[in-house]
Parts: structure tokens; sequence; C-alpha cells
């Protein structure tokens, strides 16, 4: 598959979201023009987002109107910027992260812009040396199960592939999720150049890939499959909205893939200065208190005190990672070897 079909595919059902008190378009000629246009993925913008929480406090703050522009997963919204790099519509894209880096970097979409409360992040959070992106929160992949369904636990990538879990697996494309895009390097991580022999045996264990997580995830709360590709946090929100410990996150003994989200100005932004001021907002424990009750992450302000409900959150004990030179390297190759197994 060429760059130029993967992007096409990635931007498949991108659509904009337009909500009362968050965005300014789709509301008519008389629309009041914005005073920054964000990209973002759906759940960021969703009623139980973070968008709701945090971009009136920005607004308010600043005396502008922000538009939130829905745009599928965190790969469609930088696929989108990728297609207006020449004609930029918006001033900030959110949702790359380490494993989208190397991707974002080489397209050259992005300004550089070291925020003044950059001293705020741990050092080990600093994913992009060069400070064209902006870290925001981080978490861990995990595989979610339905306690109530499911009775034999997998202890590790290797037991997902037994028999026991037919068609009971609920994964995301790489090409179009980043979550689909941190399993698929957790694999490589686990299994180096065996990665491919170990898609084609947990194959026949997934009911379905999808788009992005939202549709994944809705899919595995409806039931339809007990186990779902998603996060070590994912369980925390159904103990705080739900006061429910059915779900439950699986820390595998080889570790859990680290994903670390961020926030990046657009090269050729139409509102530039109010960016940048966007981007030091995001440090701030204003906007990072947020995070963790409405995004489901980890904060990347250490100021900010994590809610009760976060110690159901397990912890890996192994963190997993690869580095953003060998993913720039290999990423291509991984993903069309990835869809030849897969189409088999």
């Amino acid at each position: 598959m060429t760059k130029r079909k993967w992007i096409l595919l990635a931007i498949i059902g991108g659509f904009l979201l337009a909500s009362p008190g968050l965005s300014a378009m789709a509301q008519g000629e008389g629309a009041e023009k914005p005073g920054l246009v964000i990209y973002a993925y759906d759940s960021f913008v969703s009623e139980w987002g973070p968008a709701g929480k945090v971009i009136p406090k920005f607004e308010e703050q600043q005396g502008v109107k922000v538009s939130i522009v829905s745009v599928g997963d965190a790969g469609q919204v930088l696929s989108r910027a990728i297609l207006e790099k020449d004609n930029p519509r918006a001033d900030i894209i959110v949702g790359i992260d380490n494993n989208l880096l190397s991707f974002a970097l080489k397209e050259d979409i992005l300004e550089v812009y070291k925020s003044a409360n950059i001293g705020l992040i741990p050092e080990e959070l600093l994913f992009d040396p060069s400070f064209h992106v902006t870290p925001f929160d981080y978490g861990y992949f995990a595989f979610v199960y339905d306690s109530q369904e499911l009775k034999r636990i997998p202890e590790s990538l290797e037991d997902l592939t037994a028999v026991d879990y037919r068609n009971k697996i609920i994964v995301e494309d790489p090409r179009t999720s980043s979550p689909g895009l941190g399993f698929l390097l957790w694999t490589v991580a686990v299994f180096g150049d065996d990665y491919l022999n170990y898609w084609q045996q947990l194959k026949p264990n997934l009911l379905t890939i999808t788009d992005g997580w939202d549709s994944a995830y809705g899919m595995f709360t409806s039931g339809e499959a007990p186990i779902v590709l998603s996060y070590t946090t994912s369980p925390a929100y159904h103990v705080e909205y739900e006061e429910s410990r059915r779900y439950r996150a699986i820390i595998f003994k080889r570790g859990n893939y680290l994903q670390i989200e961020g926030m990046a100005i657009l090269k050729g932004a139409p509102n530039r200065g109010t960016a940048r001021e966007f981007i030091d907002f995001i440090l701030t424990e204003e906007f990072q208190e947020e995070i963790p009750l409405t995004n489901w992450m980890y904060p990347v302000n250490p100021r900010v005190k994590l809610p009760e409900s976060f110690k159901f959150a397990p912890r890996p004990l192994t963190s997993l990672s690869l580095s953003a030179e060998e993913i720039d390297k290999n990423r291509d190759l991984w993903l069309k070897d990835w869809a030849r197994v897969m189409s088999r």
C-alpha cells in the first residue's frame, strides 16, 4: 500500500462535530470567525471528553472563540492535517503520540514551539526533543475484559492466540487508529521479526478490526465480544461513573506498551499567537486536572492529584516502547506487511 493510499484510507469516516459551547463552525453564515481551530480525535471532543471542560476555561481567559473539529481517531487527525499542509485550516492538532511522531516530523507540517511551561513535565515524558509536539497526557495500552463473560484470563500476548478466545477479541486498525498502531508496535517490541507470525495466529480470534477506539470500545461494552484493546485506565471509568468493577485491564508479565499523547501547532497556522498560548495552557494544572476523568489518561503534570477511581487502573511493572528512529525506519513496511497478512 502506498503512502498516499494509506493517507486516503486514514481519513475515511472523518467528520465535523459542532456542539454548543464548543464550536462556532457549521452554524451558518452569521457564525463568528473563530479565534482558534483545533483538530482532535472523537473521544476528546465527545460529551464526556476533555474539550467541554477545558475549552470554556481557555475561551474565558483569552477572550477568544475556539472551534473543535472532530476527525475520527488520532491517525485520521494527522492524515487530514497532511492533506491540508499547503493551506492549513486548523491551528492545532491533538493526538500525535510517540508512535506517530516520526511520521508527522517527516511530513514537515508542524511548527517548533517550546512552551514556557515545559519545565512542569518530567523529562521522561518529553518524547519530542525537537519541541514540535508538546505532551499533555500518557497511558498504557492493555486488553480489557468483561469479568462476567470471560472465565479464563489471558496472561500474555501469546495466551490471546489460544482457541478459547475464538472471535472474542476486538482490536483497532493500525492504519487509522493510534491504539491500533500502538498494538502493532507492541507486538514488534515483544516478538521482533516474528511479529507477523503472531498476527497470523491471533487472526482467528479477532471478531473485528475497527477504524478507531470509540467503535471498538462501544462494541465491547455492548457485549459483542468479551475482550478489547484499550487502556489500563479503562476500568477506572466504570468504577467512577458506574460503580462497577465488571471491566478489568490485564497487565502482562512482559510489559504493556506506553503511549504519550501530544498537541502541536501547524505550520502556517492562521492564529499562531493564540495557538502558542493554548499550548502553554495545556500544561497548567487548570487543564491537566481535567485529564483523568475525561480523557482517562494520566496527566503529564505530576502536581495533579489522581482521583480515587484510578486505584483500579493497574500500572505495568514494565513499560514497552520503540524508538522514534526505529518506527520511522520500519513503519511503512510493518503496516504493508500487516495489511498483507490480515487480508489473506
